[in-house]
């Protein structure tokens, strides 16, 4: 299998560390708002990472971190804490706050079909080992105390910027956000690992330390929970392009430092998600999830399937028109894969050629497009029988996840759903809403689930 890696900016050829099995770190949200489309991409592309590895043999462990203390509205360690400002605007604790948007991002997350990562912790239950680490570093001379905080010293690193490839003047404080610089610093590239009262006296989530009563910056979160959960050394990191720089970087300072040698061998990055504005943020007025395109009508694969349909280091521009041509490309797909009659025996010979294309595409950095290719070379060749194809088929949805067979075959019966869809709405219109129901729950026993949208009502296939 062949990835790009950030750290070397090429693709090589993956080796893991251990034969056979694969350690995997995937930053996970911040939970203070919901998440949207564009940060689900991102976990798409974490998925399809997971999915391959594992078609190619390997034991893969994954762990991701939930964070819900630390994480500043600014890059420069200025700011406040992202919870807090939102515990402040919905006039809840920040506990609170942290619980109902990691159940809301799990609901979207299960609407994609995304694999569960094998240890998921939050950021609040990890914090003797970040005192730990910080102890270590401090002690080490990779770490100094300053108003009442203590920060990293990135000028003790050899290669602070290995991961981006830049110089030190070339790089900006606050590169998101905020220019504000923090006066407690060194160096203004150096980065907090504890933050206490004398910065942020009004912090709702504070625990005793030896610096203080205070609470952990943002990046050593990763690196603890990583290194506690997944030992010393790291096959691949994951993440989306704008976590290289500062989190990632200050992930690889601050752990190699710890540690003593080189942490991980492969950083994982996926593009952005577009829209006509430019890149999606909770910043920008309405937040567009998963859950709101289910409500408008949509089936939440038809986007894990435009993410497909591209590659996860390229830019995807985003708008309805896109979505409702892959909603319709997966329709059309569902009904040909459901029209397969299982005939014939296994035909070894098309099952390995097929099977040999379709790892070919996926190892060569995840080029889902070509195995989407082979998907659909697959559906027209005629030489290959029934029952080949369904077993291929079924083995290469272990990857699209796209619940591409269905316990309900209702290709055939198009028309009829439409015709039912039709009675149901003159049944609406006439206020005879019993005879609404009695059709719904037909279509529903049958399953078939009916959507009202703005738009009209259209239907998905649900498993019994």
């Amino acid at each position: 299998m062949k990835l790009y890696n950030t750290l070397t900016r090429k693709i090589e050829d993956f080796r893991s560390i251990e034969e056979g099995k694969v350690k995997i770190y995937t930053c996970g949200p911040t939970v203070y708002h919901y998440a949207h489309i564009g940060n689900m991409r991102n976990y798409i592309g974490h998925d399809i990472l997971v999915r391959t590895l594992e078609y190619l043999g390997y034991e893969v462990t994954r762990a991701m971190n939930i964070t819900d203390v630390g994480h500043l509205t600014s890059d420069s360690d200025s700011g406040e804490d992202k919870m807090m400002k939102a515990a402040r605007r919905e006039n809840k604790t920040a506990m609170e706050i942290a619980k109902f948007y990691t159940e809301e991002f799990f609901k979207d997350y299960d609407k994609l079909n995304l694999k569960r990562p094998d240890i998921l912790k939050p950021a609040t239950g990890e914090i003797d080992m970040y005192i730990k680490m910080i102890t270590k570093l401090l002690s080490d001379g990779y770490a100094y105390e300053s108003g009442g905080n203590v920060y990293f010293d990135v000028s003790k690193v050899k290669d602070y910027y290995q991961l981006t490839n830049h110089v030190q003047d070339e790089m900006v404080v606050g590169a998101r956000e905020s220019v504000e610089e923090d006066s407690n610093k060194r160096n203004q590239a150096d980065f907090a690992l504890w933050f206490t009262t004398s910065k942020f006296e009004h912090q709702e989530l504070q625990w005793d330390s030896p610096w203080g009563k205070g609470y952990p910056g943002w990046h050593i979160e990763c690196s603890g929970i990583s290194i506690k959960y997944l030992g010393e050394y790291l096959d691949i990191h994951g993440g989306g392009v704008d976590n290289i720089f500062p989190h990632h970087t200050n992930e690889i300072a601050q752990s190699e430092s710890y540690l003593g040698h080189k942490w991980c061998n492969y950083w994982f990055h996926n593009e952005h998600l577009l829209d006509s504005s430019g890149k999606m943020s909770k910043s920008n007025g309405a937040i567009l999830t998963v859950s709101v395109l289910e409500e408008e009508g949509y089936d939440p694969l038809a986007f894990r399937f435009m993410c497909l349909g591209s590659h996860y280091r390229k830019q995807i521009l985003f708008n309805f028109d896109i979505l409702n041509q892959a909603e319709q490309t997966l329709k059309k797909l569902r009904n040909k894969v459901s029209s397969i009659k299982d005939s014939g025996d296994l035909d070894d010979g098309s099952f390995t050629e097929y099977n040999n294309k379709f790892i070919e595409a996926l190892s060569d950095d995840l080029n889902t497009a070509n195995a989407l290719s082979v998907m659909y070379e697959l559906l027209k060749d005629d030489q290959v029988n029934g029952h080949t194809k369904i077993d291929l088929l079924n083995k290469f949805d272990k990857v699209f996840a796209l619940n591409l067979f269905t316990t309900k075959q209702v290709a055939e019966n198009e028309e009829e759903i439409l015709e039912l869809i039709e009675k149901r709405n003159e049944a609406k219109k006439n206020k005879d809403y019993e005879l609404a129901d009695s059709i719904r729950n037909e279509l529903l026993e049958k399953g078939i689930e009916l959507l009202d949208t703005r738009e009209g009502t259209t239907y998905k296939i649900i498993n019994s």
